[in-house]
C-alpha cells in the first residue's frame, strides 16, 4: 500500500493527530507542507493559510489522497514516526533486534528478512503499549522502506485484524 492509498483509507483522527503534533512541534514543517501542497495544486499558500486549522488539516488530508502527493505523504509519515512517535520506533527496533541510535533511527541497512516469530512477538508487545491503529500505520510505513515490503510482514498486515487502521 502506497502512502497516498493510506491517506485515502485511514481514519481521519490519526491524520488530525499527525497534523496537530506537526503544527505544535514542527511548525516550519507544517508551514512548508501547506506551501508545498498548495503549490502542487497550483494555489497560493495563503489560500490554505486563511482557512481555520480544522479546514487546513482537512484540505491537506484531501490533497494527500492524490497519487501525485505520494512522496510528500510518505515523508510526513516518516517524520511523524521518527520525531513524534519515537517510543514506538524504539520499542519495535528493540523487539526485533534491529540496531538503532536510541531514538529509533536504524544504524546501517534495514534487515533483508524479518524473523516471523520475533515479528509476531514485537507486534503483540506494541499492541499492549500503543494504539492499535497507530501500530498498524507504523508497520505499513515501515513496510514501504523496501521495494515490495517484507513477505511475512505483508502477510501479517493482510491477516491480523488488530492492525486495521483503515476507515470502515
Amino acid at each position: 500500500m502506497n502512502a497516498y492509498e493510506i491517506y485515502q483509507n485511514i481514519k481521519p483522527s490519526i491524520i488530525v493527530d499527525l497534523f496537530t503534533w506537526m503544527r505544535a512541534e514542527e511548525r516550519d514543517l507544517y508551514k512548508t507542507t501547506v506551501a508545498t501542497l498548495a503549490n502542487d495544486r497550483k494555489l497560493r499558500p495563503v489560500f490554505v493559510q486563511k482557512k481555520s486549522i480544522a479546514e487546513q488539516i482537512a484540505w491537506m488530508h484531501k490533497t494527500l489522497k492524490l497519487k501525485s502527493s505520494d512522496m510528500i505523504g510518505e515523508h510526513l509519515f516518516q517524520v511523524y514516526f521518527m520525531q513524534g512517535q519515537q517510543a514506538l520506533l524504539v520499542a519495535f527496533c528493540d523487539a526485533m533486534g534491529i540496531e538503532h541510535d536510541g531514538k529509533g533511527a536504524v544504524d546501517g541497512a534495514l534487515p533483508e528478512t524479518l524473523d516471523t516469530d520475533k515479528l509476531k512477538s514485537a507486534i503483540d508487545t506494541l499492541l499492549v503499549d500503543f494504539d492499535p491503529q497507530l501500530v498498524g500505520l507504523y508497520l505499513n510505513i515501515f513496510n514501504l522502506q523496501t521495494d515490495s515490503g517484507w513477505e511475512n510482514l505483508n502477510e501479517i498486515l493482510a491477516s491480523d485484524e488488530r492492525l486495521r487502521f483503515l476507515a470502515a
